[in-house]
């Protein structure tokens, strides 16, 4: 009777389990496909809602404080803009007026030109930039350097590839706008500025 019972319970469970996969491989099979146009759209919320234009788009200021740029969103540092001289400590960290440029224990950086520019991202691959954001890695190249802070490549890095490469198709498809972004400043240089402007 006990066997009975327990070979019972067992095909259940093996039957509950067979069923289950073969749902899951119905639902992957009836999975939406979505057009470029879809796919750009999903890229344009998703640059939107990770915040990508706090640091790559330049800012005007109001009275009511920084707005973006329209005319250069997510071209990154304006590279026309100077930085002031500026003090390195290690406790803090110190963002220009427009969010472009920031200023820490490492030196400068600058956010890049994400725009399809061939100042920005224009000659770039999908590998590229998922090279970039998965492994943090300069150009997309992997014996780049290293990506500066505050770009936050290692939580953008998670999105699945579907979300990277929407991504990167909005931005491929939004307006070019030339600006080479300066390189960035270690820290070494960095005082030397400071000292030559006293």
């Amino acid at each position: 009777m006990k066997n009975t019972i327990l070979n019972a319970m067992l095909a259940i469970v093996a039957l509950t389990f067979t069923n289950c996969r073969d749902r899951e491989v119905a639902v992957s099979e009836t999975a939406p496909v979505y057009n470029e146009e879809q796919r750009i759209a999903r890229g344009k919320y998703l640059v939107t809602t990770t915040m990508c234009h706090d640091c790559h788009s330049p800012k005007i200021m109001t009275p009511e404080g920084p707005v973006l740029d329209s005319a250069r969103l997510l071209s990154g540092h304006p590279q026309d803009e100077p930085i002031p001289p500026v003090v390195l400590t290690k406790d803090w960290v110190l963002f220009s007026g427009g969010l472009t440029a920031v200023v820490g224990p490492w030196g400068v950086s600058f956010s890049a030109n994400l725009t399809p520019d061939e100042t920005g991202i224009g000659n770039w691959k999908f590998e590229q930039f998922r090279t970039a954001l998965r492994k943090g890695k300069y150009k997309g190249l992997e014996q780049g350097r290293p990506l500066l802070p505050p770009m936050p490549w290692e939580m953008v890095g998670q999105m699945s590839d579907e979300d990277l490469e929407a991504m990167f198709l909005y931005l491929k498809s939004i307006q070019p706008v030339k600006n080479l972004v300066p390189a960035p400043i270690p820290p070494d240089r960095l005082q030397s500025l400071a000292n030559n402007s006293k």
